[in-house]
């Protein structure tokens, strides 16, 4: 169920490079971060990463990593509004895994999941909190 009073606003620039870092990461899943305005849901840049678990069934992001793109982020006046993460064979809706990963701390991120199930890459975007997953409207926007 879509929650109606919530909305991801990606730029279609946005959303074209998470569906492209996804498919080059293929075989394995890809992840990153995304960034926007303090309080907003509207996301402004993506900052792909590497997947430290090299798995095409997990990721996790390097905590070096992960580092160097909150002080970027931080530095530009903007905050992490979530993770962005492929499922290269599977729909976008969180595994069991993807709900464990969800901890207390990330309650208010989202989560976006691009799928490569079928030819054409689709992506969804969801709250996790608490094991409870809300999918929230995406919604793209010249740019």
């Amino acid at each position: 169920m879509v929650e109606p009073n919530e909305t991801l606003t990606l730029t279609d620039t946005v959303a074209q490079a998470m569906v492209n870092h996804a498919l080059a990461g293929l075989p394995n899943e890809a992840c990153g971060l995304f960034s926007g305005a303090p309080g907003g849901t509207a996301v402004d840049t993506f900052h792909p990463m590497i997947n430290a678990a090299a798995s095409p069934t997990i990721y996790r992001l390097d905590d070096q990593e992960y580092v160097t793109v909150e002080r970027s982020v931080d530095q530009a006046g903007q905050t992490l509004l979530g993770v962005m993460h492929s499922h290269t064979h599977t729909d976008a809706y969180p595994s069991s895994t993807d709900v464990d990963a969800a901890t207390p701390l990330l309650a208010s991120w989202f989560f976006l999941i691009v799928t490569l199930k079928d030819p054409a890459p689709a992506l969804r975007a969801f709250r996790i909190v608490d094991e409870n997953i809300t999918e929230v409207q995406v919604t793209a926007q010249p740019g």
